[in-house]
């Protein structure tokens, strides 16, 4: 999921738009603020967003709280059988960041199959073609 996300937000025809990846246990607030979206995945553990995006979370809200409010994120969620308390913890964290979703989430429990990949390579797309307006 994670290199259909990353495929789709370099397309080739997507002109201007400068990709950084990061872990999310390496992503500081630095990363945060010098960026212009955000693309965010993670696997659903136990009903719930990963540890380390969790980490990630708690380490930049507050020293970008401010500053970021506004910005175009997007998110992909995998889990075996339930997701939808890691989605409810995302929306609800970036609602106080004040980021705004700019696609729809893609979230797939049991194999991503085709339609999986591809609904994360727009992702991606939608996500980094919406920076370039």
């Amino acid at each position: 999921m994670f290199e259909a996300v990353l495929s789709g937000a370099t397309d080739p025809e997507i002109e201007d738009v400068k990709v950084v990846r990061r872990a999310a246990l390496a992503a500081t607030a630095s990363d945060v603020l010098e960026a212009d979206g955000y693309l965010l995945g993670t696997p659903a553990n136990l009903g719930y967003m990963s540890g380390a995006l969790k980490h990630f979370f708690d380490q930049v809200y507050y020293p970008c709280l401010d500053a970021t409010r506004g910005r175009p994120f997007g998110y992909y969620l995998h889990g075996n059988n339930d997701v939808t308390g890691a989605a409810r913890a995302i929306e609800s964290i970036t609602t106080g960041l004040g980021w705004k979703r700019a696609a729809e989430p893609v979230t797939v429990t049991g194999d991503p199959g085709k339609a999986g990949t591809r609904a994360c390579w727009e992702l991606g797309a939608t996500v980094a073609a919406g920076l370039t307006d």
